[in-house]
């Protein structure tokens, strides 16, 4: 279970670290706390089962095993707090939605345009996880978010299950030819992870874990 204190904290060390300080000589900073409050809230609405707080902090502890290969890891936190903030399995435009959010809040809890900026860029490439070669924020995000995918095999059945959840609305055949498209695009990309760490550490459990769903989908 998340520890909903320790994520305040840790958004409230992140967003300290690259934020502007007050213009004016005794001017008052925001209140980073009701933005983590805000998000919190969101990460915890009912219709999530694996777009949870507890993969927020899963993702933010992957970041941290990755912070050497980021520019600005604290930016990319700052992207995982928001990169499913904005989460209804029903709608389509998640990412987009959830990086609106981020050019929206962040301004007001201080964080420069430029800042604010690269935040909703890494929100956006989400989308797609095809981080570029350079952009190492990019491929830090990416390779955090997907770690889940190289889990241990009862970790990873747990995750898809939490999915097939999230997506009970959706008919068993239809679930099936959905997922297994999903799962086909992820194995056929080159490299799913970027980073040295998540190549040498992820690449091989990922394939496996994908593989054996796709053959208990019955679409191997």
């Amino acid at each position: 279970m998340a520890d909903l204190k320790d994520l305040r904290d840790r958004w409230h060390l992140a967003l300290l670290a690259v934020r502007e300080e007050p213009l004016l000589p005794g001017a008052d900073s925001p209140d980073p706390f009701p933005y983590a409050d805000d998000l919190l809230r969101r990460w915890s609405e009912p219709q999530r089962r694996y777009h949870t707080v507890d993969h927020l902090t899963a993702v933010l502890d992957h970041i941290d095993t990755l912070a050497e290969y980021a520019d600005n890891p604290d930016l990319v936190r700052l992207a995982a707090w928001f990169h499913d903030a904005v989460y209804d399995p029903e709608r389509s435009m998640n990412e987009e939605r959830s990086a609106r959010l981020a050019e929206k809040a962040l301004p007001e809890a201080g964080l420069t345009r430029q800042g604010t900026d690269e935040v909703a860029r890494l929100v956006r490439l989400t989308i797609s996880h095809a981080a570029q070669d350079g952009d190492r924020n990019g491929m830090v995000l990416c390779d955090a978010d997907l770690a889940i995918l190289a889990s241990a095999p009862e970790a990873y059945a747990a995750y898809a299950a939490a999915v097939r959840e999230e997506y009970g609305f959706v008919p068993d055949d239809a679930f099936r030819v959905g997922r297994a498209d999903v799962l086909r695009h992820l194995l056929d990309l080159p490299r799913l992870f970027r980073t040295p760490y998540g190549e040498r550490e992820w690449e091989a459990a990922a394939r496996h874990n994908l593989s054996t769903e796709l053959e208990l989908l019955g679409a191997g």
